[in-house]
């Protein structure tokens, strides 16, 4: 088994170690959750009367820099990632 794997970007393919490319797909996968979660609470607090955009950002500033959510984030994203590469070495 190689130690090196194909990182496909637009435009290019880089040849990287599969460490790096395992951490870039985890870290995608926090940002896009964190971004879904952004979403929800912009929305959940303009549906709100008495709620302004900066107050919405303020509460998702708070929870995402909780270390529970973060770690809750991290582990779900590192045990997925984990997951689809063992399935896929199985077939």
């Amino acid at each position: 088994m190689s130690d090196k794997t194909m990182l496909v970007l637009p435009g290019r393919r880089l040849q990287v170690p599969r460490a790096f490319k395992r951490s870039l797909q985890v870290a995608v996968a926090v940002a896009l959750t964190a971004g879904v979660a952004l979403a929800l609470m912009l929305g959940s607090g303009l549906l709100q009367a008495r709620s302004t955009l900066s107050q919405a950002l303020a509460t998702w500033f708070t929870f995402i820099y909780r270390p529970d959510i973060q770690a809750t984030m991290v582990l779900t994203a590192l045990v997925t990632t984990a997951f689809i590469y063992w399935m896929r070495d199985k077939e």
